[in-house]
């Protein structure tokens, strides 16, 4: 366990928990650690070194064991990269002669022959029969032997990894954070809370769980740890049972209830009972789950407990046995009688629910005294909303400009995007511009006022975490609609899988678009060579797992956009694989190496979504030659198998043309609105550390800063949105 919150430490922060043990000479072993990390692309600041130093080289060899086995898992280098073409990127074959390569070994091969045979009679190959494709020819080893070491280059990816407190001191921090987080998290990171939070069930709570999700993983850890359960809707209860049957507490997927013992029934009816005792009105809410509930009443056996009226009061709202009277009932009906500032200051005692209705309102209003009434309505409680939601707001409505020809792209909590023409009526300017106001200065008042503000220029364009689903878990990865530079001549995608039951077949492929987001060219296997680089070659089965690659010279790139993507021509889907991720790399010039070298690696993201076809990220070329990447986290629906990049070029095109066209709110936005408020706000300069406390935002934590200084990444930007 002490190695499982260790290892969680590190992905999350960065952070080496301050190793302990016998002091002795460890400097030569600890300079052999710090050396083997930079293989991979990480480095121990200057704080670690010197503390491993100062300790025993046993100590020093255990903390190097456990710690390159985390880091080189973050990166994706604890498996072995093979490729198809043992020399890729060199000698790639152009696909047709390749093809044709394949067609004659399998007429030599007296196995083989007769079906080929066959097959050519009736005109048509199918790939898959031929026995030298889609399996590697060639060992790991001998694929190694074929390339030269990797040329260390000013460019080369360097994390590096600080020094951090006791153990118990980074995980209760960590803890801390993630449970008190106010932006919902990834379900890799609700999963890590989980960990935590049975960890930490007996030490310091925060001082509020603000996201639902986040408080029943919690309320599970403290049920089995007997502590008391924090409840005060009747939907939380629901969320803490979806969370002892190990099923989804976002309520968008039914859960099957496990049979749960009798505490466990005991502290859900109790909990029922206290919310419905406590508020009444509060068992209307059992409407909006109501099948749920009806599952879950199965399981409690409420009948048993007649201590607990308002349980069975829930249960029997469920079953529509009590009439119940919801908010949203009340609403419809004054909409229904078109009184819409009625139902404006219906919504008032609601404010998180006015503000998700305020679209709705505007445009069921047909005069401005109504809309007046909407927008006061919003002023009026802006101050009682969730930041999270006033920025989201904020976002929506600087988009909501209503041009001619605009899409609506819809996205899921799974990832999963569609895209629809705009067909609403307009929302007039005017109140838009009122309503933008009024959230500007409400979000503004909540930020914090520092002494000093610095600022990496990198960071400016890294969209807001409004919810954690909106990042794929991994090394580098950034909100979906990030716009971040990339520094590099060569670029390399890699997708890794490996299948757990069937054989799998994913296929890496990139689509090449112009300004227009039309088709310039595509690689992939069915096109293994173009003009602006090449494909590794065709994996089509992945017992022991399976890598393919993508050289790109961005010189030569004739398009517009890069938008890589995964494939599932046949098999498991991404959240069935025992293992899927994608990343990409970044050389310089003839840099040389392997296919895989980790410390060029500058992204590597799960790849955990319910479609079958993933789009990670696209890449774009400005007006001035440099490229910059759009963080997308999305899933195409696809076909139940033999997905291609040529079946999906349209669908592919329309979505990124939504999302370019997208404007994010981003940690510009808020430091702008920082700097409007007297807020001190100063480039980073890597030249010019201060010696007294900052507070700094940035891509990475720079080394010298003061210790009482107060840092934002990526790992912790959700700390910037306000509660």
């Amino acid at each position: 366990m002490v190695h499982r919150l260790e290892r969680l430490v590190i992905r999350h922060t960065l952070r080496l928990p301050c190793p302990t043990g016998p002091a002795g000479q460890g400097d030569v072993m600890a300079r052999q650690f710090d050396a083997a990390l930079m293989s991979v692309g990480f480095k121990l600041s200057a704080d670690a070194l010197k503390r491993l130093s100062g300790l025993s080289g046993g100590t020093v060899l255990d903390t190097a064991v456990r710690t390159l086995d985390t880091v080189c898992e973050m990166v994706g280098d604890h498996v072995r990269h093979n490729v198809y073409f043992k020399d890729f990127p060199a000698n790639v074959p152009d696909t047709f002669e390749f093809w044709m390569r394949c067609v004659t070994e399998a007429l030599e091969d007296d196995k083989a022959r007769p079906g080929v045979l066959a097959q050519l009679r009736s005109g048509v190959i199918d790939l898959l029969t031929l026995p030298s494709y889609g399996t590697y020819r060639h060992t790991y080893d001998e694929m190694l032997t074929a390339h030269d070491e990797l040329t260390a280059a000013v460019g080369d990816r360097l994390t590096v990894l600080h020094l951090g407190g006791p153990l118990d001191d980074e995980v209760g921090a960590l803890y801390l954070a993630l449970a008190g987080s106010t932006t919902p998290l990834g379900d890799e990171h609700l999963a890590d809370l989980g960990v935590l939070a049975g960890h930490c069930a007996d030490g310091p709570q925060p001082e509020a769980i603000p996201v639902r999700e986040n408080r029943a993983v919690v309320n599970a850890a403290r049920l089995k740890a007997g502590s008391t359960l924090l409840l005060d809707t009747v939907t939380d209860v629901l969320r803490l049972a979806c969370a002892l049957s190990g099923g989804d507490v976002s309520l968008q997927e039914p859960t099957r209830f496990r049979a749960l013992s009798r505490s466990a029934r005991r502290a859900l009816l109790a909990g029922l009972d206290s919310v419905v005792t406590a508020a009444p009105a509060k068992v209307a809410d059992v409407l909006t789950h109501r099948e749920a509930f009806k599952r879950l009443g199965e399981r409690l056996h409420p009948h048993e407990y007649p201590q607990w009226p308002g349980a069975a009061e829930v249960f029997a709202v469920a079953r529509g046995e009590k009439k119940a009277y919801t908010f949203d009932g009340r609403v419809e009906a004054l909409l229904g009688a078109d009184d819409v500032a009625g139902a404006a200051e219906l919504l008032g005692s609601a404010p998180g629910r006015l503000f998700r209705a305020l679209d709705r309102l505007l445009r069921s209003a047909s005069t401005q005294e109504e809309r007046d009434a909407v927008v006061a309505a919003a002023e009026q409680v802006v101050g009682q909303v969730s930041g999270r939601v006033v920025l989201s707001v904020r976002e929506y409505l600087h988009n909501r400009d209503q041009e001619t020809g605009r899409r609506r792209v819809f996205i899921n909590r799974a990832g999963r995007a569609h895209v629809v023409d705009d067909t609403r009526a307009a929302v007039p300017q005017a109140d838009r511009e009122r309503l933008i106001a009024a959230l500007d200065a409400e979000i503004g008042r909540r930020l914090p006022s520092p002494e000093r503000l610095l600022v990496d220029p990198d960071v400016l364009g890294v969209a807001l975490p409004l919810s954690g689903r909106a990042t794929a878990a991994g090394l580098g990865v950034l909100p979906r609609g990030s716009v971040s530079p990339v520094d590099g001549e060569l670029l390399r995608f890699f997708v890794y899988w490996k299948q757990k039951q069937r054989i799998t077949d994913y296929d890496l492929s990139a689509l090449l678009l112009d300004a227009r987001y039309d088709t310039v060219s595509w690689l992939s296997y069915t096109n293994l060579t173009e003009v602006e680089g090449e494909h590794s070659g065709d994996i089509t089965n992945a017992p022991d797992g399976a890598s393919e690659f993508i050289n790109l010279r961005l010189g030569a790139v004739r398009a517009t956009y890069i938008v890589p993507q995964v494939n599932i021509f046949s098999g498991e889907g991404f959240e069935e694989t025992e293992e899927s991720f994608f990343g990409f790399m970044l050389r310089e010039g003839e840099q040389r190496g392997r296919p895989f070298e980790a410390r060029t690696v500058r992204m590597k993201s799960e790849l955990r979504g319910p479609g079958r076809v993933a789009l990670p990220l696209a890449f774009r070329r400005a007006e001035d030659g440099s490229w910059h990447a759009r963080w997308l986290h999305l899933y195409l629906k696809g076909s139940p198998s033999y997905n291609r990049v040529e079946g999906s070029q349209a669908s592919v095109a329309t979505l990124l043309r939504g999302i370019v066209e997208r404007e994010q709110l981003t940690v510009g936005y808020l430091t702008g609105l920082m700097a409007n408020g007297g807020t001190q706000v100063a480039s980073w300069d890597a030249g010019s550390v201060p010696d007294v406390p900052v507070t700094y935002i940035g891509l990475e934590r720079p080394e010298g800063l003061h210790p009482d200084s107060v840092v934002i990444t990526p790992e912790n930007l959700r700390d910037l949105i306000p509660e």
